[in-house]
């Protein structure tokens, strides 16, 4: 599965891209919808891409079955996909502790414009929304799960709902000890109440319009963010990444909620100087790629900076947006070069024959590029993105992984040098 359908007809000056650029960006969806509490989210589109998304759902921990409408030949030459797609959400709608129906559109043609006024609003106890993810429009998963979750807001948010001082809802899907961690040391500055979208609870998407500040944890959930300027929250910028990152996030945090701002500075202290202690005890020193299709790839970029790695060459498959542009700005100031958002690997592959680096970060097929050149290569998604990432906890647990990675250089090595001798032999 692949998020782009790539002409063969390239712009004047640009190489062939036929190559997979990311998995299909409906899984992003699928898989924050599949994960709240009471949903049972309902696929229309064709029976390739209802195999291939569930399974990959289902790899991730979806624990739950995600119902299809039937779409064979009569029902598609009958005109019956609404009258599938009825009977799918109502099927769904059965299901034991069912409060949410999520209709995932797809872009196959006959489910691409399916009508919203067609489908019904509420099945059963459930409410239905329809959530339109077509893979022309959408270039990488992230985004789709913001396309996601602002179609929940939009439908189950309550508006009026009373704003509440000293809370904050804090945006993205990150590794589950992040949001304790950060939980924990707001709360040591006086914040009352923290959530996470997207999240497990139906009842935190129903109560997020009162919440007193947004924190996008990550870059890309423009439309999400759009939401709450309309709501009059304010959106604090960043991320509590590496040692200078946090500072200012937390500051900001503090600023914005109107807390004691003797006790901000403190707590904002003390945790700068843990971040301080864990760049002094396992610096690094090293030429380093980082590529991906998560969206936080120049979060991560910045963090290495921080502890001493050279980042010459950043990629993401996010587009550029306001909220990148801080992180764009502190690492260009400190020497990385080049940062490509909508990337492919043929402009990864570009910059490995380019910058010789010592460890790359990146997808599967860029990290296999590396490894047959004996570079040291780690699949970004989940080697990266499945660990703890935030504050000077997150800090300590991906500088000591991607020390240990570059310690088994020699084994790369090794291994290109056999495998080259077998080759010739």
């Amino acid at each position: 599965m692949t998020s782009d359908i790539m002409s063969t007809a390239q712009p004047e000056g640009r190489s062939c891209q036929l190559h997979p650029q990311s998995m299909c960006p409906a899984f992003g969806a699928l898989r924050v919808l599949a994960r709240i509490e009471g949903s049972h989210p309902v696929l229309a589109s064709d029976t390739g891409c209802l195999y291939g998304l569930t399974f990959v759902t289902h790899f991730y921990g979806a624990r739950k079955s995600i119902l299809a409408a039937h779409l064979g030949t009569d029902e598609l030459m009958g005109g019956e996909v609404i009258e599938s797609t009825r009977a799918a959400i109502e099927e769904a709608a059965k299901e034991p502790g069912c409060a949410l129906v999520p209709v995932i559109s797809l872009c196959v043609a006959e489910t691409g414009g399916l009508a919203e006024e067609m489908l019904p609003q509420r099945a059963g106890n459930a409410d239905v929304v329809l959530v339109r993810v077509p893979a022309y429009a959408i270039h990488s998963h992230p985004e789709t799960k913001d396309v996601a979750l602002s179609a929940l807001l939009r439908r189950l948010s309550h508006t009026e709902s009373v704003r509440r001082d000293r809370t904050l809802a804090l945006l993205g899907e990150v590794f589950p000890a992040d949001p304790l961690a950060i939980d924990g040391l707001l709360r040591r500055m006086g914040v009352e109440e923290t959530v996470t979208l997207p999240g497990r609870s139906l009842d935190d998407l129903q109560r997020a319009a009162s919440f007193a500040a947004l924190a996008p944890l990550h870059p890309f959930y423009s439309d999400t963010v759009a939401f709450f300027r309309e709501w009059d929250i304010p959106v604090v910028g960043g991320a509590p990444v590496g040692i200078s990152g946090t500072y200012a996030w937390l500051q900001s945090i503090g600023s914005l909620l109107q807390l004691d701002p003797v006790v901000v500075t403190q707590v904002a202290e003390e945790e700068r100087e843990r971040s301080q202690a864990v760049v002094n005890a396992q610096p690094l020193s090293a030429r380093i790629l980082v590529t991906g299709y998560e969206g936080n790839e120049l979060a991560y970029a910045r963090m290495l900076v921080e502890a001493g790695a050279e980042v010459p060459y950043v990629s993401t498959s996010i587009g550029a947006d306001p909220l990148v542009l801080p992180d764009e700005t502190w690492l260009r100031s400190r020497g990385t070069q080049e940062i490509v958002y909508r990337k492919s690997l043929e402009d990864d592959i570009a910059a490995l024959d380019k910058y010789s680096p010592d460890l790359v970060l990146g997808t599967t097929p860029f990290c296999a590029a590396a490894k047959e050149r004996g570079i040291p290569a780690m699949y970004f998604t989940n080697q990266l993105s499945a660990r703890p990432f935030f504050l000077s906890g997150g800090m300590a647990a991906t500088l000591a992984f991607i020390q240990q990675t570059l310690d088994g250089k020699p084994r790369y090595e090794w291994m290109q040098a056999f495998f080259t001798e077998a080759t010739d032999a």
